[in-house]
């Protein structure tokens, strides 16, 4: 059953569309990279995702057990979010705030998840450490964290290598993708890395003049993504 359905989706700003004609569905446990020019409107159609706003026409349309505080979100970091004074737990915990209502503190269940999520990110060792105090690729596994205190369905991200050295970037990709086949979590990510996208996705969304949407091979096999199948020896079935 998918999770994710658009049909004829159109997104954009004050009632005028920045791209059209989005149709494309996701299952759990699939894997998508949205790919395609600067200001094309892929962040605008994630926000969309995410109901920080509304589409401009046509449908968006969720499963009935993925609510919208179960949607992890890893947003581009901004400096100001670098230079953040709190530490790494807290940073981590304050994932589950959609999750609290009225209630003033985290829980029981709460603290022990983050617990295990700094493990398996594999910064536990880290967890007392100021933020600011720390690398680039330790600061997005931090964050990564803190997206999978909200979900354990659907994780969107918003170019979560871009500010990485090529060591870390594989790291945080290798980290991404066990997230997906070993928790099946569903991955919608933007990126401008195609040899990535290409590598680690199951599906591939470009958002542009034409709008593609299909699985990794068909895009390598298209008009469009033909120009990267020098990167097809090396993808993942």
């Amino acid at each position: 059953m998918a999770q994710i359905i658009c049909k004829d989706l159109a997104v954009g700003y004050d009632g005028k569309a920045i791209v059209q004609e989005l149709n494309f569905s996701l299952n759990k446990g699939d894997y998508l990279c949205i790919v395609g020019e600067n200001g094309s409107g892929k962040s605008t159609l994630m926000r969309t995702l995410l109901h920080l706003q509304p589409p401009i026409s046509g449908n968006m349309l969720m499963d009935d057990e993925l609510k919208a505080d179960e949607i992890g979100y890893l947003p581009q970091q901004t400096q100001v979010q670098k230079d953040f004074p709190a530490s790494v737990r807290e940073i981590v915990l304050s994932g589950c705030q959609n999750g609290c209502g009225i209630r003033p503190f985290y829980n029981k269940k709460e603290k022990v998840y983050a617990k295990k999520t700094l493990e398996k990110l594999q910064i536990a060792h880290l967890e007392k450490r100021c933020y600011r105090e720390l690398s680039g690729g330790q600061q997005q596994r931090v964050l990564l964290a803190r997206a999978l205190q909200a979900t354990q369905k659907v994780l969107l991200m918003d170019e979560p290598v871009s500010s990485l050295d090529p060591k870390a970037a594989e790291e945080l990709y290798q980290l991404i993708q066990s997230l997906n086949k070993q928790e099946k979590i569903t991955i919608l990510m933007i990126s401008h890395d195609i040899k990535a996208a290409v590598t680690y996705a199951s599906h591939i969304l470009h958002i542009g003049q034409p709008v593609f949407f299909g699985t990794k091979q068909e895009y390598l096999e298209s008009a469009i993504g033909r120009g990267y199948s020098d990167f097809s020896g090396g993808a993942e079935d």
